[in-house]
């Protein structure tokens, strides 16, 4: 059976918690990704920055400059590692509104990033 490694985009756009969320904001915009992982210095997940997180910016007072990625991110984040099964991905995927899932090794470090699309890719793929 298939692994989620055999799927998931290895090179992956991220943030750090001290990123300035306009830069954030950049990377989304000319990437087109819809969130970023967010790494320490040791490349260690520690959130992630999504769309929807980006939303709250709208709600707030003041959008500024100097905000930083830590203060909009969401800090409990679903992953799986790099030998889970696609079709243990795919069950996740539909059963949540969650759109992005990082891939991480044992020490929790950041190997990939497998979002919905890369499914609908693959569904389409063995269509052909």
């Amino acid at each position: 059976m298939l692994e989620i490694q055999s799927i998931m985009t290895k090179n992956v756009f991220s943030v750090s918690p001290e990123t300035l969320i306009v830069d954030a904001l950049k990377i989304l915009i000319e990437s087109n990704v819809t969130g970023l992982p967010v790494l320490d210095e040791n490349n260690h997940l520690v959130g992630i920055i999504s769309e929807k997180d980006m939303l709250s910016l709208l709600l707030g007072d003041i959008v500024t400059k100097t905000q930083k990625v830590k203060n909009f991110m969401t800090t409990e984040v679903k992953t799986f590692k790099p030998d889970a099964k696609l079709i243990e991905v795919c069950e996740f995927f539909s059963n949540t509104s969650i759109r992005r899932v990082p891939i991480v090794d044992d020490d929790n470090k950041l190997v990939g990033i497998v979002s919905r699309r890369d499914f609908i890719k693959l569904i389409y793929k063995n269509q052909q």
